[in-house]
């Protein structure tokens, strides 16, 4: 699973002007799932969001976690970060996995973070959305389960 984490101070998602889901202060989540991903994968990734102390304490330096500041998650499936475009000028997604592996993934995160105590809002998966967020810093991470495999 790869997660792209840009801490905000607010994050929505909309589908033909519906507002589907939205935070205050936390993380907007981006996840992609490719075909060796499973729970496990799942589980670290939660517990890893969970963990991440990227809010500034009093001496302005990143102590803080998304509990100790009254912070939510917002999960956008993003298929798009497993595609590949070293060839060409159109990108492949053969390395995102099918909808059918995926959708369950994504689902069973943001519920594994909901068990972390957090709350959290979600997109929906397969739909044409417009995410939008203020990154806050802008604090920007990357993580990839794949790197625990090497």
């Amino acid at each position: 699973m790869r997660a792209v984490i840009q801490r905000v101070s607010r994050a929505s998602v909309t589908e033909d002007g519906e507002t589907v889901g939205q935070i205050g202060r936390g993380f907007l989540v981006l996840v992609g799932v490719t075909h060796a991903d499973g729970q496990a994968e799942a589980d670290w990734l939660a517990r890893k969001i969970a963990g991440l102390r990227l809010f500034e304490d009093a001496a302005g330096k990143m102590n803080l976690g998304l509990a100790e500041v009254g912070g939510a998650v917002l999960v956008v499936s993003q298929f798009t970060l497993y595609g590949d475009a070293r060839k060409g000028r159109r990108p492949d997604f053969l390395q995102a996995a099918r909808p059918e592996q995926a959708e369950p993934l994504v689902d069973y995160l943001a519920l594994r973070l909901k068990e972390e105590g957090l709350p959290v809002a979600t997109g929906r998966f397969r739909a044409m959305m417009e995410v939008a967020l203020v990154n806050d810093g802008p604090v920007t991470l990357w993580l990839d389960t794949a790197d625990l495999r090497s």
